[in-house]
């Protein structure tokens, strides 16, 4: 699979689509591979706020449950419901599967992200 390469990637496989202040996050395909078949997301309510680097929730597998970190600072404005009732669909298509919509507080933040060459080395 390709990593797109508009997108920003962390060292712990979430990545994000920045547009203007906003930021689309969900996790890299590397992700799904390793844990395996997603049962149960939990997400944070809008509102929430986050720093760099705070889990934002956890994802369950088969396998595991994991730790979401989020890639950039700022407020949860949209959260993307359709994963409470299908999680598996972030296996199916992990780089189309948003999980959160954040209001970037500092730009600069996604900056100092991978971009995909990086994050796939």
């Amino acid at each position: 699979m390709s990593y797109p390469g508009s997108y920003k990637y962390t060292k712990d496989h979430e990545w994000i689509d920045v547009s203007g202040d906003r930021g689309r996050v969900g996790i890299t395909d590397y992700a799904q591979q390793q844990l395996g078949d997603v049962v149960y997301i939990e997400l944070p309510e809008v509102g929430a706020r986050l720093k760099q680097g705070q889990s934002f929730g956890t994802i369950e597998s088969v396998k595991a449950v994991s730790e979401l970190y989020a890639p950039v600072g700022g407020e949860v404005v949209e959260v993307n419901g359709t994963l409470k009732d299908k999680p598996e669909s972030v296996n199916a298509d992990p780089h189309g599967s948003w999980m959160i919509v954040v209001k970037i507080a500092d730009t600069t933040e996604a900056g100092a992200l991978l971009d995909a060459a990086q994050y796939q080395a």
